[in-house]
């Protein structure tokens, strides 16, 4: 699929939104470490407040990102804000009607779930520099792409049967968002195709929920 727009158009989405945004970036970084904190406090609220955060951080996405400045050059990101808007939904209310439950699972389970959320928030953007993506002209934090990698690592530290609502749209996204990697050679985005695909067989295979 050729998109509708050049890799210099892409690159310069992101850096006007980064330069719009800032500190912005601090901030999603500092709710994800927040979510990373709620794993170890095994109280009620925690799911909530989880899932809360996560959803949060969607709808940021879906509204700062892609309605906001993705739709200068891809019309379509109209229709991906949206999805993004409505995983935050999704995620509130499952999270609130209590089918969500992030806690302890398998080892085995915990290990491949903590390597996709420090790919998500350490090893994505170090991929990038080394690739010369250099700031602001990089996806950061809390963009789409290592969003639906850290959302698919949460999902794997569930230790209930996860709705197939809340896989649907960051499978989507792992789907559409992959293609920047072979047109305009974004390749930390193959964590995205790698972490769906990891996700899936452990919800369908490994996981015994």
């Amino acid at each position: 699929m050729n998109p509708p727009f050049t890799r210099e158009q892409f690159l310069e989405v992101f850096r006007a939104y980064n330069e719009a945004v800032f500190p912005a970036q601090y901030i999603l970084y500092l709710i994800a470490f927040a979510v990373l904190t709620l794993l170890f406090w095994r109280r009620p609220p925690s799911n909530k407040a989880i899932s809360a955060l996560l959803a949060v951080m969607w709808i940021w996405t879906g509204v700062a990102y892609h309605w906001l400045f993705f739709t200068v050059i891809n019309k379509a990101a109209y229709g991906f804000g949206a999805l993004f808007v409505l995983q935050g939904v999704v995620l509130l209310y499952f999270g609130f009607r209590g089918k969500l439950s992030f806690g302890a699972v398998d080892r085995f389970s915990t290990t491949v779930a903590w390597i996709l959320l420090v790919y998500a928030l350490v090893l994505y953007p170090l991929v990038g520099r080394v690739l010369g993506h250099i700031y602001p002209e990089t996806p950061t934090f809390g963009l789409p792409c290592p969003l639906t990698i850290f959302t698919f690592g949460m999902l794997l530290l569930t230790d209930r049967r996860v709705p197939r609502w809340v896989l649907a749209i960051p499978t989507l996204w792992a789907l559409i968002g992959s293609t920047a990697v072979f047109a305009f050679g974004i390749y930390q985005d193959f964590g995205l195709l790698a972490s769906a695909a990891i996700a899936w067989a452990f919800f369908i295979f490994g996981k015994g929920r």
